[in-house]
């Protein structure tokens, strides 16, 4: 039987989602605590991959169990052996080919930047200490809602089949000294947020201008964009599915 777990993490310790070799990652902890608790090998499939450093509220992925069991011990059980940064916040069942990753059809961020040095938020967002013109960023985040090819915020190298991704929101609020960037869209590439967060700085402290931002997503060129955005602000904040493939 397929199930999907609900998963929220602090990716500070980790090196991303996917397991590497001699490397801690997300997936790791959690397979190892699959094995210890239910006796059994299972590999786990995510909804994405997160990098080196992300944070994730809510993120799901799929595994298949031979045994049955009781949604809330097992709950419980993976949370005792899991470490402190790793929770199981649910346990689904869904259709046998329902997949984590690719019936996902909606995905969030925000990305978190504090504008004062704030000893209790180093590792959860990102200093950034020059002034912005947030009025500005947002007329440049507009740009890049509705469907575009993306590459020019793509990782280079990476195993994608295209660059096309449909963008429903992209947006800054600021609320005293801390500014939050939330974006949501159907998929995204390696990097992708992190691209546009350190491309929209630019546009913010002056260095580009709105109709620049506009050309270098027409350019489809990764060295036209600005630098990657650090991964301490970074939030996978929710992933949404088709009711369909839920089994009550």
């Amino acid at each position: 039987m397929r199930y999907f777990f609900q998963i929220c993490y602090n990716g500070k310790n980790y090196n991303g989602w996917q397991s590497q070799p001699n490397v801690p990652s997300v997936q790791e902890k959690i397979e190892k605590a699959l094995f210890t608790i239910l006796r059994e090998k299972i590999a786990i499939v995510a909804s994405g991959r997160t990098d080196t450093g992300v944070h994730c509220i809510k993120q799901y992925f799929h595994a298949d169990i031979e045994k049955s069991f009781e949604f809330d011990k097992v709950q419980l059980q993976l949370n005792i052996f899991l470490p402190k940064d790793i929770s199981i916040t649910g346990i689904f069942r869904v259709r046998e080919d329902a997949s984590a990753r690719y019936d996902a059809f909606e995905r969030t961020y925000h990305y978190h930047i504090t504008k004062i040095k704030d000893p209790l938020r180093v590792g959860m967002a990102y200093h950034y200490f020059k002034e912005v013109d947030v009025p500005t960023m947002n007329k440049a985040a507009a740009l890049l809602c509705g469907t575009h090819d993306f590459q020019c915020f793509s990782k280079v190298n990476t195993d994608v089949n295209h660059f096309i991704c449909t963008l429903k929101k992209a947006k800054w609020n600021e609320k005293g000294n801390t500014l939050v960037f939330t974006i949501t869209g159907n998929r995204f590439l390696r990097s992708m947020v992190r691209a546009i967060i350190g491309t929209l700085l630019d546009v913010g402290t002056g260095k580009i201008s709105v109709p620049e931002f506009e050309n270098i997503i027409k350019s489809k060129d990764r060295k036209k964009a600005g630098m990657n955005a650090p991964p301490e602000g970074l939030y996978l904040v929710d992933v949404k599915y088709p009711k369909r493939i839920f089994i009550k």
